[in-house]
């Protein structure tokens, strides 16, 4: 299956043909963490990006959604875009009730606007602190926009490094919203799964009734995609991290592919490997079911849940 041709213009080297999964998800799995580029023709990218992708619109997302096994998606305003959702929204509105959006706002953004993402499927918004994709995150602002938001019933995704959690933890326990940690909180897996670093993660989980996303391996692991002993788990090294989270949070875990992988430039992840990650970080059908179907459905369909 051909996602896009190798041979587009903008081509961005991520795995084209992803593999089949040994891993079967359940039924009704929710990724709850993938994004749409454009196109850039129909949706343009935001001047102030930080990086320029190739076009990775909705109809490849369904693809890979169909190829996968996947019921129904969240779509994750991607920081190429800035605030201008109607690329994400338009992804959401077509997918009809198998999809929920996460949007990016500004402080100024009126109710009606709010209220026509809610009816359009959004559920929360994205606060960046990665330096690297955004210049600044005015925690004024951000209060600000948390404030609008509650009384829709939002959440706040946080996508931060680890190691600017403890200078950003006050402010996110001040936020009056639920709160969604993408990819772990990005911990370094070099360092002991029980150190001080990750510790101090967890202890801010449970202090705060967080979810937590347990994804992106690809991004967090130092040894990469080989397999080991012929199983297909390509990121050996992030799996206590992932399992640690899913023992003892398993009714707050999340997970998603992050198709399609924005701004990654050391390799480009076979989704069908990301699947097969799965039953490593969480082994048993009930972790699956909570982490894959349950918990999702609880945060962002509550009336089928």
């Amino acid at each position: 299956m051909h996602l896009l041709s190798p041979k587009s213009p903008g081509w961005l080297d991520w795995c084209p043909d992803p593999s089949v999964p040994a891993f079967r998800l359940p039924a009704g799995t929710v990724d709850t963490h993938c994004h749409v580029f454009g196109p850039q023709a129909r949706f343009p990218f935001a001047p102030e990006r930080k990086y320029t992708p190739c076009d990775g619109g909705k109809e490849q997302l369904f693809a890979l959604r169909d190829h996968l096994g996947i019921a129904r998606n969240v779509v994750v305003q991607a920081t190429c875009h800035g605030a201008d959702n109607s690329a994400m929204v338009d992804a959401v509105r077509a997918a009809g009730d198998r999809a929920r959006g996460v949007a990016t706002v500004r402080p100024d953004v009126e109710e009606a606007e709010l209220r026509a993402l809610h009816s359009a499927g959004v559920r929360g918004v994205r606060f960046n602190f990665v330096r690297r994709l955004v210049d600044t995150a005015p925690e004024d602002d951000l209060r600000t926009i948390a404030a609008k938001i509650a009384p829709l019933g939002w959440h706040v995704v946080l996508y931060f490094e680890s190691a600017d959690l403890p200078e950003l933890a006050p402010f996110f326990a001040s936020l009056p919203t639920p709160l969604v940690v993408d990819h772990m909180g990005r911990p370094d897996v070099t360092r002991p799964v029980d150190g001080p670093e990750f510790s101090r993660f967890l202890r801010f989980v449970d202090a705060n009734d967080v979810w937590v996303k347990v994804t992106c391996p690809e991004r967090l692991s130092v040894t990469g995609p080989a397999a080991l002993d012929g199983q297909r788990d390509a990121y050996t090294d992030v799996v206590p991290f992932g399992r640690r989270v899913v023992e003892e949070f398993g009714d707050r875990v999340l997970w998603g592919t992050d198709w399609p992988h924005p701004n990654l430039t050391d390799h480009m992840p076979d989704d069908g490997l990301l699947v097969d990650h799965v039953p490593h970080i969480a082994p048993t059908e009930e972790q699956q079911r909570l982490l894959l179907v349950d918990n999702p459905m609880r945060l962002y369909w509550p009336d089928e849940a």
